[in-house]
Parts: C-alpha cells; structure tokens; sequence
C-alpha cells in the first residue's frame, strides 16, 4: 500500500510543469520558492523548470501562485 508521501510525489511526478518563456519575467520568485524544480537561465534571463519531479507538490503551487506574470502551469 503505497503511503502518503508516495501518493504525493507520484501526484506531482504525473503533473508536468511548464513555464511560458515568452511571458517569463526573470524575477526569480519561483527559483526562491522552489530551487529544487526551477531554476534561471542568466543567458535569456528566463527561468525554466530544471526537474518537476525533484519538488514536492506545495512547493510548485507555491511557486505558481507567487508568479507575477502567470506564466508557470501544471498539466
């Protein structure tokens, strides 16, 4: 029986995260919150989900609802 951590992470792990580059504002919330999922491209100065299967299921949604411009989702 799987336990209540595994559900959570198996939750997050068949949800994928996305971030719309084009409406990114580099501001970096999402990498503060959540380091393990995202991080910044300094090139571009965009941020980008690094690993969605590293971050627990609260911390993506942290980061989502801290994101000023909207642009991260989970499908």
């Amino acid at each position: 029986m799987p336990t209540r951590r595994n559900q959570r992470k198996e939750k997050t792990m068949a949800q994928q995260v996305r971030i719309d580059q084009e409406e990114c504002l580099g501001c970096e919330a999402c990498v503060e919150i959540c380091p393990a999922v995202f991080a910044l491209n300094e090139a571009i100065g965009k941020a980008f989900v690094k690993n969605e299967s590293s971050g627990e299921e609260e911390c993506i949604d942290e980061a989502i609802a801290s994101c000023p411009a909207g642009c991260i989702s989970k499908e």
